[in-house]
């Protein structure tokens, strides 16, 4: 295995962690998958959507996400939004994630 497959294997892990993260922090508002995937490219954060919808149907199976149908427009979409257990543990792995990549800062300065 070269340096940039081991670099690649690397970032992908990192990346799944950290998108839990990051949908939970876009859903205070309804929003369907593909809106989603929209904001977050606006925000720099690439995302597809055979990694998107299996997460979304993840954290609501957790009870973190809920999820209606609008079915008046001509096009029926699944909106999801983050239910108040999602809002709680939102707030603590965003907590976690401050002092956390205070750390890792503080660990990469020291190089």
């Amino acid at each position: 295995m070269n340096c940039d497959e081991i670099v690649s294997g690397l970032i992908l892990e990192f990346r799944r962690g950290t998108l839990i993260m990051v949908v939970l922090a876009q859903l205070n508002k309804p929003m369907y998958g593909y809106s989603l995937v929209k904001e977050l490219e606006g925000k720099g954060i690439s995302i597809e959507g055979n990694t998107l919808y299996p997460l979304l149907r993840r954290l609501e199976s957790q009870g973190l996400l809920k999820s209606e149908w609008e079915t008046e427009a001509t096009k029926p979409r699944k909106y999801y939004i983050i239910t108040e257990d999602g809002k709680l543990v939102y707030k603590k792995i965003k907590e976690h994630w401050k002092k956390f990549s205070q750390s890792l800062n503080v660990l990469m300065e020291e190089e």
